[in-house]
């Protein structure tokens, strides 16, 4: 990964990042936690992607196994309007100033599973794989920056909209709550650039075992025991992120945030008063819809005559 020759402000690209795999959590359901509802027909994974959709993001990648992404799938579809312009309703011509945001869903790569699969590097894959998958049509739509969003947490979704161009800028921004960020472990948005990929995933490389004993230069001869191999695997976020570079100026208080990664913390967040708050956001701003492929009919006729 690398970085742009010359960032264009006008031209930059911003990835959401929406990590599923590797949480490691499970409330006992057929379904993955970040399917859990947090209010009516409203769950925790589209309030995820509300969030990178009020950030700015112009791209937004959820990185999930393929044995829970057709559930994800048929629940969100492959894009989201962008909140921002959806509702210029006093423009002459409102349909045609919508910007959609399309959705990719991408799966751990098998070599990685039960290896360094930990929630972070979860993170790290998504904007590796945004990165190259962008970088196969032109250089020039690589991302500039990743903003991550966690589905295991709930906050106001639109609170990264009043950040739009700090997030979408040179440093990285950090949401924070009691003083605490991404880099005490916390389930809180954040952005980061290519140079911050490239040390967090040395994290990984460097201090994560592997199978055999490091024995400096020489040809390794023992296994580590069992319990000690690949220990990546359970590298924290804090752990991962810690060489991401933070500035004061471009950290935000939260009002309020519930972490839902378990199921006290679920069960409290139901018996807090912002809970009242959530509420599913207005019909055809996020909605089920495919893109059609070229000289394929519209699948979609039927739903986009019932916007309002």
């Amino acid at each position: 990964m690398e970085e742009k020759p010359d960032i264009n402000k006008n031209a930059f690209h911003l990835a959401g990042i929406v990590p599923v795999s590797g949480h490691k959590k499970d409330f006992g359901f057929e379904w993955d936690n970040v399917m859990m509802p947090i209010a009516e027909n409203y769950t925790a994974i589209e309030r995820s992607i509300m969030e990178c959709a009020y950030a700015g993001c112009e791209t937004i990648w959820i990185v999930c196994n393929k044995d829970i992404q057709p559930l994800i799938r048929h629940r969100i579809g492959e894009m989201v309007q962008d909140p921002i312009w959806y509702g210029r309703v006093l423009a002459a011509y409102p349909e045609d100033q919508r910007k959609q945001i399309p959705i990719y869903y991408i799966p751990i790569h098998p070599k990685d599973r039960d290896r360094v699969d930990c929630y972070a590097w979860s993170i790290l894959h998504g904007a590796n794989t945004a990165y190259w998958i962008s970088k196969q049509t032109s250089i020039w739509v690589t991302p500039d920056k990743y903003y991550v969003s966690f589905p295991l947490s709930v906050y106001p979704e639109d609170a990264p909209r009043q950040y739009r161009s700090k997030i979408s800028s040179d440093n990285n921004f950090f949401f924070c709550y009691n003083g605490k960020t991404v880099k005490d472990g916390e389930y809180l948005g954040f952005s980061f650039g290519p140079q911050d990929f490239i040390e967090s995933r040395r994290v990984i490389r460097k201090e994560g075992t592997k199978q055999w004993k490091h024995s400096g230069d020489e040809m390794p001869t023992e296994k580590l025991p069992i319990e000690k191999r690949w220990s990546a695997r359970n590298f924290s976020l804090d752990k991962v992120f810690k060489p991401v570079i933070i500035i004061e100026s471009d950290i935000k208080e939260l009002e309020w945030f519930h972490d839902l990664s378990t199921w006290e913390g679920y069960v409290n967040f139901f018996a807090s008063e912002e809970c009242k708050t959530i509420k599913r956001p207005y019909e055809g701003l996020i909605k089920y819809h495919e893109w059609s492929g070229l000289g394929v009919e519209n699948a979609n006729k039927d739903n986009d005559n019932n916007d309002d």
